[in-house]
């Protein structure tokens, strides 16, 4: 039987190591990468790229958790935490991002608040927007 208490938010799924996916990638619980993603990831909850985990991929998720590689644009609802042992090119929109010492980062970061999370256009004014270059490890 089904248990009523078992709700995508309570559940959390692991792609490990050994798993190639090419395409676009959704879900609705907690979901840990250890392995090679390329596409687009859309993610509702919380999204944990692992240490042996490799995207090439666009990613929106709530929250974004990153120890891993990562090569593409980072949206998140909540926030974007960038650990020591992560390599990061590409751009970070969050309302409030975390690039902690020994992650290497080539990108530009948004933490215009709701914009940032929704994908601030183009179009937007660069004072609006407060975008931020950090290269180096």
């Amino acid at each position: 039987m089904n248990d009523p208490r078992d709700t995508a938010k309570d559940r959390t799924s692991i792609l490990g190591p050994t798993i190639q996916f090419k395409g676009e990638l959704s879900a609705e619980e907690d979901l840990v990468i250890h392995g090679r993603i390329e596409g687009s990831i859309v993610h509702k909850q919380r999204l944990t790229i692992g240490r042996d985990g490799t995207v090439h991929a666009s990613i929106d998720a709530h929250t974004v958790i990153i120890d891993g590689a990562v090569e593409g644009n980072v949206r998140a609802e909540k926030s974007v935490a960038v650990r020591e042992t992560a390599r990061v090119t590409g751009n970070i929109a969050a309302p409030a991002v975390a690039i902690l010492q020994g992650a290497h980062f080539n990108g530009n970061v948004d933490m215009s608040g709701a914009r940032a999370a929704k994908g601030a256009s183009p179009g937007d004014s660069l004072a609006a927007r407060r975008p931020t270059t950090v290269v180096g490890s």
